[in-house]
């Protein structure tokens, strides 16, 4: 929010007496602008004139937004040299120059030097609706000039963000000097073209600041794999290199602006608040900050320490490393040998490292890749050039610095030079050695479990030896099979006196996988206990799937696993307890549901959109959790909310966007449509589940089971009545009461969960844009009926099931993690 209030203030003038020239959008060589006049593009959208920064009073000519009503100014052409009182002119030559001029004394203090040869000839200078300001050829409408090739600290649709290798031209971003000074600031944000070019952030000492991840052909390394109603291009020739985008929606305003404070930020214009929402930035986090964790180092925002070494390598200067400076970074493990032959090693799911060393080739495949790499001793990485095509290589010929775990899903593979013994003897492949113990691959991991069993209870129980059969279903993710695991074994005596020998007072609740029992560690942690039970092939299945998903994820907003225990005849998982129970034990209760007020829900449901998005798109591993419900979100001591249970959860592959089964698990009420009648699922199949979550945590009803005297709909359908007939306020939940601060908020609310449980899946919002939408005003559209909106029997029960549906056993799982 400060953010958005800097930015807000830093762009926004005082008009003064203004004074519109006719209304048009045009200056000719006949005319003088002066201070007061303005001009206005044909469409009403910009505006240009003489204007000072809020709180100044020195002049500039500048151009604005003129619908949005903020002042908010995109571009100026005299930033560095101000006129100190209102007798400035802005004036057209006639051999095409604008120049702008002290009138007092006639001194031009800013020229945009466009005149054609020093000829006379018949132009116009006029401002397009696209903000461009252009000076034209009125003969052969050529463009002499344009405001384009010039930015300040805006960038706008349309606008080229990079160089012209033939005529040098240098388009960039410069941040303004304070917020009563539009002068060039310390921040410079643009296009390096040595490498392979990216688009970097540097300080007044030429310093790298922050780099936009390479293109890949799809997205900038590092970033969203989708963002909405904007498209990308980067085009790089032998002509020139630059960034643009566009908008698809054309009633969406948006804009990327460099604050003076060094941040690249993505605002969108919310019209119902009359503000500028920040929807990207760059940097947002420490691992953003160029090089935070030194050469071969990777930063990883979600962990404790959120510097590591890449796998293989070691901290340089491991007394330094320990005290938190990674500056000097991390060397291989083992020496290169290039001569004796080298190979090299898959690291997955990163932000490509600095291209300033790299050289690029668009006609080779990755294999051409690896054998021009594997030739050259000097090669330390390569990776392919374009993942939309699949084609083209790139490859690093220095350190490699600036590397981070990709947090928004936007991660690449690389293949970093690596001694042959690190690799097993064998040459160019990823080394998949199984260490059962602590270091277990994913795709491993399953029938390392399977033969801990098997060792352990071949002897005592024959009828158990078939109990961990792989289910392809559920691991047949390739990128799955790379990831590693550090999942510590707890021994089994311990579990025993922490839970006091698996006591039935320390029961928190029971599923279809059995007890989950509360425990006290000798070091005081209190845990929670998820204990197989003999009888249930569905917690086998659970449990396998469980350590597989999440045993590797960290976020604030999922629930953390803290190691296991296969021992004996036992099977189970420990995890971090949470006092406050699951959401469902508050919010159907009458009398506890009052503990949770608006602002204690609407967090709870930002916590739920948060973690969501970290599945679908920031986590290593893109994770559909299929069994996303009130009973499997739990609640810490300060309500933040914990999302749980992902014995259903499926492993997407980085190219994997829907999937099917013949086995549909998951809990009636919450399953989309197409995934419980066509067994069809994907990040909309969420999607749906957290729109029912949104609609159950406002009105404190159950949207199974729902019952109303008038009509046989579930929730969703008494839910999208009321919505058409404008008495959402009628939905809001008793013991809220309708607390009149927060009306738009639960309004915006239930509009939002109406988007996400929508019948079409491709008409439902990603996560990336509930996240914004929820912390934003910015317009949201019209959704359409929900699913499953049909009228039910009123004599047949909402809890049957089709045969083909494998329903969760028991709703309460191991969301009851109460204190006792």
């Amino acid at each position: 929010m400060k953010e958005l209030l800097l930015v807000f203030f830093c762009y926004s003038f005082v008009l003064g007496n203004v004074k519109v020239v006719v209304a048009q959008d045009t200056i000719k060589t006949s005319q003088q602008l002066k201070d007061g006049e303005t001009i206005v593009s044909a469409g009403g959208n910009f505006e240009l004139g003489f204007f000072s920064p809020k709180s100044a009073v020195n002049r500039y000519v500048g151009i604005w937004y003129k619908k949005v009503g903020t002042g908010t100014v995109v571009w100026i052409a005299s930033r560095n040299n101000p006129i100190s009182n209102k007798s400035g002119v802005l004036t057209l030559t006639p051999q095409g120059n604008l120049n702008i001029i002290v009138n007092l004394t006639s001194h031009v203090i800013w020229s945009s030097n466009s005149s054609a040869l020093g000829k006379k000839i018949d132009t116009v200078a006029q401002l397009l609706d696209t903000g461009n300001f252009v000076v034209k050829d009125v003969k052969d409408n050529n463009v002499l000039w344009q405001s384009f090739d010039y930015p300040t600290d805006t960038l706008l649709a349309g606008m080229k963000f990079g160089i012209d290798k033939v005529t040098g031209l240098d388009r960039y971003l410069t941040s303004w000097r304070s917020n009563d000074d539009p002068g060039t600031g310390d921040y410079t944000y643009r296009c390096h073209p040595q490498g392979f070019p990216q688009f970097l952030i540097t300080d007044g000492s030429k310093k790298k600041i922050y780099r936009l991840g390479n293109w890949n052909g799809f997205i900038f390394s590092g970033f969203p794999r989708e963002i909405s109603n904007i498209s990308l291009s980067f085009v790089y020739n032998d002509k020139e290199v630059y960034y643009m985008y566009n908008i698809v929606h054309s009633s969406i305003i948006t804009r990327l602006v460099l604050t003076q404070n060094g941040v690249a930020v993505r605002q969108v214009w919310a019209e119902k608040s009359k503000n500028w929402a920040d929807f990207l930035s760059g940097p947002t986090d420490l691992c953003d900050n160029y090089g935070k964790c030194g050469q071969f180092g990777s930063c990883n925002i979600a962990n404790a320490v959120i510097c590591e070494c890449l796998d293989k390598f070691k901290p340089k200067s491991p007394k330094d490393w320990n005290a938190g400076d990674f500056s000097d970074g991390c060397v291989r493990e083992t020496s290169l040998d290039c001569e004796n032959g080298d190979g090299f090693l898959k690291y997955s799911n990163i932000k490509l490292p600095d291209t300033e060393s790299c050289r690029s080739n668009e006609s080779m495949n990755l294999k051409d890749c690896e054998m021009l790499c594997s030739k050259n001793c000097s090669c330390t990485a390569y990776t392919t050039l374009d993942i939309s095509k699949g084609s083209g290589c790139l490859i690093w010929f220095d350190e490699l610095i600036d590397i981070r775990q990709a947090p928004r899903g936007g991660g690449q593979d690389i293949y970093i030079r690596m001694a042959a013994s690190e690799l097993g003897g064998s040459k160019g492949k990823t080394k998949k050695v199984v260490i059962i113990v602590s270091l277990i691959s994913i795709g491993a991991l399953v029938l390392g479990l399977s033969l801990i069993i098997y060792m352990f209870k071949k002897k005592k129980n024959k009828r158990q030896e078939g109990r961990f059969t792989l289910d392809t279903e559920q691991f047949q993710s390739k990128e799955s099979q790379q990831e590693d695991l550090e999942l510590p074994l707890i021994d089994l005596f311990a579990i025993e006196k922490a839970t006091n020998y698996f006591s039935v007072n320390n029961i928190l609740g029971e599923g279809g996988f059995g007890p989950v029992y509360k425990g006290i560690m000798e070091d005081g942690r209190e845990i929670a206990v998820k204990r197989l039970s003999k009888t249930s092939r569905q917690g086998t299945n659970e449990f396998k799937n469980e350590v597989v998903c999440i045993a590797k994820l960290q976020h604030r907003n999922l629930v953390k696993l803290l190691g296991c225990c296969i021992q004996e005849e036992e099977m189970m998982l420990i995890y971090e307890y949470l006092p406050n129970k699951g959401l469902d034990f508050f919010i159907f209760d009458e009398k506890r549901s009052k503990s949770l007020d608006w602002p204690a829900r609407f967090n709870i449901i930002n916590g739920i959109a948060r973690g969501l998005l970290y599945l679908h798109q920031d986590s290593r591993l893109r994770i559909i959790h299929r069994d996303l419900k009130v009973s499997n979100i739990l609640l810490d001591k300060d309500w933040n909310p914990k999302i749980s249970d992902f014995g259903m959860a499926r492993i997407f592959g980085g190219d994997e966007t829907e999937a099917s089964t013949r086995r549909v698990v998951g809990t009636y009420g919450y399953m989309s449509p197409e995934y419980q009648l066509d067994g069809l699922f994907s990040v909309k199949s969420d999607v749906f589940s957290f729109g029912v979550l949104v609609l159950e945590i406002v009105t404190g009803k159950r949207n199974r089971r729902f019952f109303h005297p008038d009509h046989h709909h579930n929730l969703l359908g008494h839910v999208w009545n009321l919505y058409k007939e404008g008495k959402a306020e009628e939905l809001v939940d008793a013991q809220l009461g309708y607390s009149r601060p927060y009306q738009s908020e639960i309004l915006r609310s239930i509009h939002i969960g109406l988007l996400c449980v929508q019948q079409d899946p491709e008409a439902r919002p990603n996560m990336s844009y509930v996240v914004m939408m929820l912390g934003s005003d910015v317009i949201l559209p019209e959704p359409t009926q929900p699913g499953f909106f049909t009228e039910r029997n009123k004599f047949v029960s909402d809890d049957s099931s089709s045969q083909n549906i494998s329903n969760t056993v028991n709703e309460v799982t191991v969301t009851l993690l109460d204190a006792r």
